[in-house]
C-alpha cells in the first residue's frame, strides 16, 4: 500500500479516535467526561500570531516588454492554532493561517494572478490550514509526526536546503511523515518521506506554482558531541511528478561552530559541501556542487552594544552557463542567502559565487542591528553580477512584540545591465513591519 495511503488512514483514525474520546458516555456520563483522554484534549494549549508589513518595491526589470511599476504591498499574517496534550505519547496539532491585503496593495504577487504591471511581492492572499498532524512519543528519544507540517533542520532563518521561507506571509508547508531519533544525547537523525509541498504562491496559482507533488525523502544527521562543534550530514532526494525540473539528489556534509578565545572574543567558522545531480526524470543533466566557507570574530563588548559579530563568507553554487541549469535549492529559505533584494532565489544557469561579509549587533533596550554587503559573480565565465548591501534593525517589546525594518539595494554590474535575466537589472527594496505572537 502507497505509504501516503497508511500516513492519510492514521491521521483519519486518530482524528475520529479524538472526537469519540470527547463524547461522554451514556449520553453525559460525568465520569467518562473526566477521563485521561479528555484531560489531554482541554489541557492543550492555543497559539496566535499576527504580523503585519508594508514593502515598497523599485525594480529596473522588464516584464511583456514594459518597465514595472514600483509595487507597494500592506499585507497581514494572521495564524490559530492549537495543540492538544499528551495521551499516552499521542498528540494533535492544528494550525490556521490566513494571509490579505490591508489598504495598500499596488502589487504582482508572482502567483501569476493579479496586476503584472507592478513589481513582485511574493504575498498572496488566502486562508488555509498551515498545519494539521498526529504526532505520537513512544519514548523520550523517538517523536512521529503524519500529516501537514513544517519541516527545517537548521535554526531560522537560514534554512539553505529545507525551510519555511518565513520572510514570506504564505509559508511553505509539507504534507509528510516525519522521525526524529535521538540516537544518543548528543546525536540526533530525522527523516521525513513528503508527498505534497505547499508552496508560498497560495492555492490560487496554477500547479507547480501552488504545490509539488512529491514523492521525497529527506535524511538529516547531526553530533554536538564534541566541544565547539557541530557536525551535519544530509542526502535530499527529491521527486516531483508536476515539476521535473526540480527533481534531484543532494548529498552534503557540513561543520560549524565558535570557539571562545578568552572571556571576550571567539572564534567562529563554518564549512560545507554537497554535491547534487539530476534524478527522477529531470529532463536536464547536470552534476554541480555547492561549497561554503566562513570565519568571522564576536566581541563581548558589554554596554549598550551587547556584542559585535562580524563574519566573512565564500559561497558557490555551481552552474556550467548551459541550459541544462545549476545547483538549485528549491525547498530553501532562499531569502537569507546571496542578499535580501531575492534577485538570486533561483539559480542562474552560471552559477553563483558569492564574497559576503556579515555584521551583527545586539543593542541595548532589546534592540538589533545586521548589515551586509555581497558581491556577486558567476561561477561559469568569471563575469560579475553586482553587488547589494543590506541593512536592518528591529526592536523587541514584552518578549511577545516585535517591530522592524530594512533595507536591500541591489546594484547590477554596469556589464551586465543589457544583458536579459534578474541579476541583470538593479531594484531596490524597504521594509517595515510589526508583529505580535502568544
Amino acid at each position: 500500500m502507497d505509504i501516503r495511503r497508511i500516513a492519510a488512514r492514521l491521521a483519519l483514525a486518530a482524528t475520529f479516535s479524538l472526537i469519540a474520546g470527547t463524547a461522554p458516555a451514556d449520553g453525559g456520563d460525568a465520569a467518562a467526561s473526566s477521563s485521561p483522554f479528555w484531560d489531554a484534549l482541554r489541557s492543550g494549549t492555543p497559539d496566535f500570531s499576527l504580523r503585519w508589513r508594508f514593502e515598497h518595491v523599485e525594480d529596473d526589470l522588464f516584464r511583456n516588454g514594459r518597465p514595472l511599476k514600483d509595487a507597494n504591498a500592506s499585507t497581514a499574517r494572521a495564524t490559530l492554532g492549537y495543540r492538544t496534550g499528551d495521551y499516552h505519547g499521542f498528540g494533535a496539532y492544528l494550525q490556521f493561517e490566513a494571509v490579505g491585503a490591508v489598504g495598500i496593495d499596488d502589487y504582482y504577487d508572482g502567483s501569476g494572478i493579479g496586476n503584472s504591471r507592478y513589481a513582485t511581492v511574493v504575498d498572496p492572499e488566502g486562508t488555509e490550514i498551515n498545519q494539521g498532524y498526529v504526532s505520537w512519543k513512544p519514548d523520550a528519544r523517538v517523536l512521529l509526526k503524519a500529516g501537514r507540517q513544517i519541516i527545517t533542520y537548521r535554526k531560522a532563518p537560514f534554512h539553505r536546503f529545507i525551510g519555511t521561507v518565513l520572510w514570506r506571509q504564505n509559508w511553505q508547508t509539507h504534507d509528510a511523515v516525519t522521525a526524529e531519533f535521538d540516537v544518543a544525547e548528543d546525536f540526533k537523525v530525522q527523516y521525513a518521506y513528503t508527498w505534497k509541498v505547499h508552496r508560498i504562491f497560495g492555492d490560487d496559482a496554477s500547479e507547480p506554482m501552488s504545490e509539488f507533488d512529491s514523492n521525497s525523502h529527506l535524511v538529516n544527521a547531526q553530533y554536538t558531541g564534541i566541544s565547539n562543534l557541530r557536525l551535519e550530514a544530509y542526502a535530499y532526494i527529491l521527486d516531483f511528478d508536476n515539476a521535473e525540473r526540480f527533481s534531484s539528489n543532494t548529498f552534503g556534509v557540513r561543520a560549524s561552530g565558535m570557539y571562545p578565545l578568552n572571556e571576550d572574543w571567539s572564534f567562529l567558522y563554518g564549512g560545507e559541501y554537497a554535491h547534487q545531480d539530476d534524478a527522477n526524470g529531470n529532463p536536464f543533466s547536470y552534476d554541480e556542487d555547492y561549497v561554503l566557507a566562513e570565519g568571522g570574530l564576536k566581541w563581548n563588548v558589554g554596554s549598550f552594544v551587547k556584542s559585535l559579530t562580524v563574519k566573512f563568507s565564500y559561497e558557490l553554487l555551481g552552474g556550467d552557463g548551459s541550459t541544462n541549469g545549476a545547483f538549485v535549492t528549491v525547498l530553501g529559505t532562499n531569502h537569507a542567502f546571496q542578499g535580501w533584494a531575492d534577485r538570486f532565489v533561483t539559480t542562474p544557469n552560471s552559477g553563483i559565487e558569492d564574497f559576503y561579509v556579515t555584521t551583527v549587533m545586539p543593542l541595548g533596550w532589546d534592540m538589533k542591528f545586521v548589515a551586509s554587503y555581497h558581491n556577486l559573480n558567476s561561477d561559469a565565465g568569471s563575469f560579475d553580477y553586482g553587488e547589494e548591501f543590506d541593512v536592518m534593525l528591529t526592536k523587541k517589546f514584552m518578549k511577545h512584540y516585535l517591530l522592524g525594518t530594512k533595507a536591500s539595494f541591489y546594484d547590477a554590474d554596469p556589464s551586465r545591465r543589457n544583458a536579459t535575466g534578474g541579476p541583470s537589472a538593479d531594484v531596490t527594496k524597504v521594509w517595515v513591519w510589526g508583529s505580535v505572537s502568544f
